[in-house]
This record gives C-alpha cells, sequence and structure tokens, in this order.
C-alpha cells in the first residue's frame, strides 16, 4: 500500500512539474513578428490627411498576459523606412527639416512602467526618442491571445514640435498638424 502511495505522489508531482513548466513557457512573449506587426500614422498635410508609417523596426519585449504589470519593451525604429506620400515628400521627410536621417537613422522607445487596465489593458509609460530629443510618451494597448501568438493594438499621440520635426515654414501648424496620432500593431511569438 506503501509503495503505491509513493508512487502516486511521485506520480502527481511530475504532473504538476509539467504541467507548471508548460504553463510558464507558453505565457512568455519576446520575439516580434516582423512580417505582421507595423507602425502607421495619420497626420494633416495642408488641410488633407496624410497616412503613412515606418516598414522597419526592431526590438526587445518580454510580455507574461499572467503578470501584465512586469512587461518590458525596447523598441528602435529605422527612420528611413519611413513611407508616406509620393517620392518627394519622402525625401522631403528624410531631410535636415524633419527627420534628418544621415545624422539620425533611428528612433527609439524604451518603456518605464506598465500598469494593467482592466483584463485586456495596459498604460505603457516611457520614453520616446527621436531626432536626438526625447520626451515621455504615454500608449494605451490593448492585447489579445491568438492561435500561440500574442497581440497588441496600441496608440498615442506625438507631437511632432516636440522632437524637432518640421523647422522653418514646417513649423506652422497651419500647414501641418503638431499632433500625430500613431498605431502600433504589434505580434510576439512566445
Amino acid at each position: 500500500m506503501r509503495k503505491h502511495y509513493l508512487m502516486s505522489v511521485k506520480w502527481v508531482a511530475v504532473v504538476l512539474t509539467f504541467a507548471f513548466a508548460s504553463a510558464t513557457y507558453a505565457a512568455e512573449y519576446s520575439t516580434i513578428d516582423a512580417s505582421k506587426s507595423k507602425i502607421t500614422f495619420t497626420s494633416k498635410l495642408m488641410g488633407s490627411k496624410l497616412s503613412g508609417g515606418f516598414g522597419k523596426f526592431s526590438g526587445k519585449v518580454s510580455f507574461n498576459p499572467d503578470q501584465p504589470d512586469k512587461a518590458k519593451a525596447n523598441i528602435t525604429i529605422d527612420i528611413a523606412s519611413f513611407n508616406a506620400g509620393g517620392d518627394e515628400l519622402q525625401e522631403e521627410a528624410k531631410g535636415k527639416d524633419w527627420f534628418n536621417t544621415k545624422t539620425f537613422p533611428s528612433a527609439s522607445f524604451v518603456s518605464d512602467s506598465v500598469k494593467a487596465v482592466g483584463s485586456d489593458g495596459l498604460e505603457i509609460h516611457g520614453v520616446l526618442t527621436m531626432k536626438g530629443k526625447s520626451a515621455p510618451v504615454l500608449i494605451a494597448a490593448k492585447y489579445q491571445s491568438q492561435g500561440k501568438q500574442m497581440v497588441f493594438d496600441a496608440t498615442f499621440q506625438l507631437l511632432r514640435l516636440d522632437f524637432g520635426l518640421g523647422a522653418g515654414n514646417w513649423a506652422d501648424t497651419s500647414a501641418v498638424a503638431n499632433e500625430v496620432p500613431v498605431k502600433v500593431h504589434l505580434v510576439l511569438n512566445p
């Protein structure tokens, strides 16, 4: 009887260890799926809507849905991958008055803190650095599991003049809006 009892206890211990290890592994998401992720924005240029985005970005993310407050993100954006309007506008955007990609080829976002909001929301506080200037940013995000991936849809308001984007005549906010709504669709693999 004692032998049977010890075998049962060992069996339960093995099953619980396996279940815990599987749950822990499945809950950690850290690798960005670049083919499914994107950063887009919408702005007003001369009274018209202008939509665009950045085609290349990478970084390190750590997210466990069981501990969302411990999430971390460090994202680097390739500014030369800017895409909006025609060729002329894209070349203008890469110049000194806008992104100055020769001197500042990348931008970065580093999270400071994350707060869970409801069952699937996050408030992400962090610092955005672009064109040699840094400013705090508050990002509102929703997340959900899709198959083996975790999908985040986030938004924040970029104030372009805080980063020196649009010098000279472009500093006039009646020509180009200062507020630039940004959307981030981030897909993570475990």
